[in-house]
């Protein structure tokens, strides 16, 4: 009983990929709405690729979504484990404090953000730069990791700390040396979250950019919309979205264990 409720519930969850996959496949012009559920009866999906790259700059952008998605996503995890370093390993004054000013970040959503954003990188030229949306990822990526980091530096001996104070190692050379080659396994587990993220974002690369090399590539595919408003049919918009998520669903495939051994020691 419980395998066939599982089943029901795991096909419930892949009907919408279904969906995805199965429409973009179909050739553009085989597509209805009304029978959007059937299996395609031949297979189009080149060629609505090839229709949606023509129609857009994806090129132009992925290179500026790959520079988002790596080093954003880098800076974040490590200033979050220096977060998690000096709250619960140095025991800094006020730690508790501090780190809910820093997780306070997560509370206010996205969107109330936008304005004041792109007010303020008007005024300091960030605006339609690479590194305005390198700033803005890694600010709210920030957060995440800080938790994360808490919780694990909370499961490593105090011990390893004041053996490496004994042995003359400072507080930074401990931290680089030893807290973090420890905590590689967490650290890559919040990376690849954090990298779903910032590939995956449409509202701040709508807000903050607008040229084709600094656009993050779904901002760009977000001109593929339906055939009613710019005229692009169905299959090639889902086909371009689909070969866009590739990058994230190889990264997860290839580092499940490490992204689930990573979130076991964080003790969530």
């Amino acid at each position: 009983m419980r395998r066939a409720v599982l089943i029901v519930l795991g096909l419930v969850w892949l009907f919408p990929t279904y969906l995805i996959v199965a429409n973009a496949v179909r050739p553009a012009g085989d597509y209805d709405p009304s029978d959007a559920v059937k299996p395609p009866g031949s297979m189009g999906l080149f060629d609505n690729i090839d229709e949606a790259w023509s129609r857009t700059d994806v090129g132009a952008t992925l290179g500026s979504t790959a520079i988002y998605s790596l080093v954003a996503p880098a800076l974040a995890v490590l200033f979050g484990a220096l977060a998690g370093y000096a709250i619960v390993v140095l025991r800094v004054r006020f730690g508790f404090l501090w780190f809910i000013v820093i997780f306070a970040g997560t509370v206010v959503p996205f969107q109330m953000l936008l304005v004041p954003l792109f007010v303020g990188y008007s005024k300091v030229s960030l605006y339609d730069n690479q590194m305005g949306l390198v700033l803005v990822h890694t600010a709210i990526s920030v957060p995440l990791a800080a938790l994360v980091m808490r919780n694990f530096f909370g499961s490593v001996a105090v011990s390893i700390f004041e053996a490496a104070r004994l042995d003359g190692a400072s507080t930074f050379r401990i931290f680089w040396r030893i807290y973090l080659p420890l905590s590689s396994a967490a650290l890559a587990a919040v990376f690849i979250l954090e990298f779903t993220y910032v590939w995956n974002d449409l509202l701040f690369g709508l807000t903050l950019a607008q040229s084709d090399n600094v656009r993050p590539v779904w901002a760009e595919l977000s001109a593929l919309t339906t055939d009613v408003y710019a005229g692009t049919p169905v299959p090639v918009a889902l086909a371009a979205g689909l070969v866009v998520s590739l990058p994230t669903v190889v990264l997860f495939l290839a580092t499940q264990r490490l992204f689930t051994r990573g979130l076991t020691l964080a003790q969530f």
